[in-house]
């Protein structure tokens, strides 16, 4: 008998989550009540998610070298490749397709509001070593902007995972929202304008590893300076640093300032996206390899380029680097914390 999943919307604005996966489901921005996420009309169907459409991402986001973590607890640790010889968001069957714990209310006020999804993770989940307790926060409210008329809808997700188990002394966390937008309404994500706050990223080898630890300004972007999605290029999937000094970086990186990673604007639509962090890379992605058929509740297919993501992360594979380990592998009694928010509006200027 399959488990019934509970929905939640709160509203305003109108946010829609589902406990598998605590997925982001809907995200309605402007006059036209567009949504501005990519997902499926009824809950049932993401028990198929391929694409990961708004799927909390974990135990590992992105991909892990050879598909194991290579020096943890003091041995090799196998998992299972679900990506060419690499394992990627945690496996076949991550935390983005189990059944979360939720919603909770956390807190309700007059502007906004918290509910909280969490995830008791055994030892040995996907392979991966060691219980870990896990919640994400979101927090979804309303606020003006500098332009007249102008309301900017706000959601804010903090992610928080503890070892909890007594099986290993340690392992590894990195979490990420996988949803994928499109400003446009139509089929694809073809004349959104986009900036890149830093072109800093790893080269990556075919496989999307990255081929040493040196940190290079990715070819034919500028920081800052605004670019067009077209039909099919920039095409990008690639991992872009915020933070160049890793020894600095936390496993809780909550207590950081928030940056803003990207933003995007639709001169069609008149919507636009920020996506901020306190994490110290992201994942840009132009969605080349969407091919997503339609499903039985009438959810429509979806092609290649249908939705961009940005993934805020740590580095991809940090957890076998010993350079990057420290940012993504927590001991018990250690906390591992992030904090994304998107801020979407319709109208006002068209800045870019």
């Amino acid at each position: 008998m399959r488990r019934t999943l509970q929905k939640l919307t709160m509203s305003p604005p109108s946010v829609k989550f589902i406990n598998r996966g605590a997925i982001l489901q809907e995200f309605i921005v402007g006059p036209e009540n567009r949504n501005i996420v990519l997902g499926f009309n009824t809950a049932a169907e993401y028990h198929n998610n391929p694409a990961h459409f708004g799927a909390t991402i974990g135990r590992v986001a992105n991909r892990l070298k050879n598909a194991e973590l290579s020096s943890l607890n003091g041995t090799v640790w196998p998992l299972t490749a679900n990506d060419g010889p690499n394992t990627l968001h945690g496996g076949p069957v991550g935390w983005g397709l189990k059944d979360w714990t939720g919603p909770g209310l956390a807190s309700k006020g007059v502007d906004r509001e918290t509910v909280v999804y969490k995830y008791l993770s055994p030892h040995m989940d996907e392979n991966f070593p060691g219980t870990v307790e896990v919640e994400v926060a979101y927090t979804a409210y309303e606020e003006p902007s500098e332009e007249e008329g102008v309301r900017v809808t706000v959601l804010e997700m903090d992610y928080e995972a503890k070892l909890v188990g007594d099986e290993v002394e340690e392992t590894a966390i990195n979490m990420t929202n996988h949803s994928y937008f499109n400003l446009s309404g139509s089929e694809t994500i073809a004349d959104t304008r986009a900036i890149l706050t830093t072109t800093d990223h790893l080269p990556l080898d075919s496989t999307g590893i990255p081929v040493s630890t040196a940190i290079t300004p990715y070819p034919g972007l500028t920081a800052n300076q605004a670019f067009t999605l077209g039909p099919t290029e920039p095409d990008v999937d690639d991992c872009f640093i915020l933070n160049t000094d890793p020894s600095s970086i936390p496993t809780d990186t909550r207590s950081q300032p928030l940056k803003t990673c990207a933003r995007f604007y639709h001169p069609t639509s008149k919507i636009h996206l920020d996506v901020l962090s306190t994490d110290p890379a992201f994942q840009f992605y132009t969605g080349k390899y969407i091919d997503v058929k339609a499903r039985e509740d009438g959810s429509p297919a979806r092609v290649s380029r249908a939705g961009f993501c940005v993934e805020p992360s740590r580095y991809v594979n940090a957890a076998n680097v010993e350079e990057w380990k420290g940012m993504t592998v927590i001991k018990k009694g250690q906390v591992y914390g992030s904090k994304i928010v998107y801020r979407a509006w319709h109208g006002g200027k068209e800045e870019f």
